[in-house]
């Protein structure tokens, strides 16, 4: 990290991939491995905050469909996954 007027940057370098929205990019959800998927839905989360504060409109568009697609396949594959209990809210099953 560096100092540069008054703030932190970072000098780490990140490789992103930015896609145009509307198009078909990527693997579709449901013909990847369950470890593509995990692999896939780690990379997503990992580039989130940074997709967030300084991506383009397209690209966050296109972060928050992937991650839709993503998250929606691996939940219609583990309809039943554990659910850590303090994890929950009081009152809330």
């Amino acid at each position: 990290m560096t100092e540069s007027s008054g703030r932190r940057e970072s000098t780490e370098s990140v490789d992103v991939t930015v896609s145009v929205v509307g198009e078909d990019v990527g693997v579709d959800p449901s013909e990847l491995s369950d470890d593509d998927l995990i692999r896939e839905l780690h990379s997503l989360h990992r580039t989130r905050l940074d997709t967030l504060r300084h991506g383009s409109d397209p690209a966050l568009a296109n972060h928050l469909r992937r991650t839709a697609e993503l998250e929606t396949e691996y939940l219609a594959r583990h309809p039943g996954r554990e659910v850590d209990p303090h994890r929950l809210r009081d009152g809330v099953a």
